[in-house]
C-alpha cells in the first residue's frame, strides 16, 4: 500500500479522473472515508439504479471510463500484474543458474518500458528483452508490439548472476 495521504492512489485510478472518483462517490452517497473504510460494496448496485449512462453524463465521463473507475474503487492495493497468466514453467530451468544461452523458453510480459519489455520467465527473476531485441524492424518504443500480459517467446542472450540480470532476445535465431 503507499503511504499516501491521498487514498485514490491506493487504486489505479489515472489521478485524470480523481475529481470524476470524488463526484462518482458523491452521486452514490459515498465519501472518502467511505472508500477509506471499504464501505462502497454496493456501489454498482447504486449506480445500476441510477443509469450507467446517466451517471457516465453526469460525471462528464464515459461509460468505460465509469466501469473503470468502479472496478478501481472497489479493489483498492489490488496490483494489476497479478492478473496476468504465469509463465510456462519448465521443470528443467527453476531458477537463473539453469539458464544457458541460446535456451529458448515461453514468457510473459510483466512490464513495458522505455528501453525495452521485462518478462517472466519462471526464474525469479524477470529477464529483459531490449527495444533492440524485440523485433527486426525499427520500432521507437516497445509498446508497438508489446504489451503488459502477451505470451511471448524468448531466447536468452546472457546471464549475469552476480547483478541478478537475464537478457533476452524476441528475435529469430539466425540461420546457419
Amino acid at each position: 500500500m503507499s503511504e499516501s495521504k491521498n487514498i485514490l492512489d491506493n487504486t489505479a485510478v489515472h489521478p485524470e479522473s480523481y475529481d470524476a472518483a470524488r463526484e462518482l462517490l458523491a452521486l452514490c452517497d459515498y465519501d472518502m472515508n467511505s472508500l477509506k473504510k471499504n464501505q462502497i460494496s454496493d456501489l454498482r448496485t447504486k449506480i445500476t439504479e441510477i443509469g450507467e449512462q446517466t451517471a457516465a453524463q453526469k460525471l462528464g465521463i464515459g461509460v468505460p471510463t465509469l466501469e473503470d473507475i468502479v472496478t478501481e474503487l472497489l479493489r483498492p492495493g489490488r496490483d494489476p500484474r497479478d492478473e496476468l497468466p504465469p509463465p510456462m514453467l519448465r521443470t528443467d530451468v527453476l531458477s537463473m543458474e539453469d539458464l544457458k544461452p541460446g535456451m529458448e523458453l515461453d514468457g510473459t510480459v510483466r512490464n513495458v518500458i522505455d528501453f525495452g519489455a521485462f518478462v517472466d520467465i519462471g526464474v525469479h527473476q524477470d529477464g529483459l528483452v531490449h527495444v533492440s531485441q524485440i523485433c527486426d524492424k525499427f520500432i521507437k518504443h516497445p509498446g508497438e508490439v508489446l504489451k503488459v500480459g502477451d505470451v511471448v517467446k524468448v531466447r536468452v542472450l546472457s546471464i549475469d548472476t552476480a547483478k541478478k540480470r537475464i537478457s533476452l532476445t524476441m528475435k529469430e535465431e539466425p540461420k546457419a
